[in-house]
């Protein structure tokens, strides 16, 4: 899957980068998301909560 930069949000002195979870899971309900060989689940539930699972 391949992510868009998005703009940055400004935190106090830091730059911290945001995605929507809606872009991540492209419309769907999940997206995965690798971490050097992990691979997780990003989930969006019925009631908008988001459950990352390995």
């Amino acid at each position: 899957m391949q992510v868009e930069n998005k703009p940055r949000i400004e935190t106090s002195s830091q730059t911290v980068p945001s995605w929507s979870a809606e872009d991540l899971t492209q419309g769907g309900a999940t997206a995965r998301i690798k971490l050097g060989e992990a691979e997780y689940v990003l989930r969006i539930t019925r009631a908008s909560k988001l459950i990352l699972t390995k």
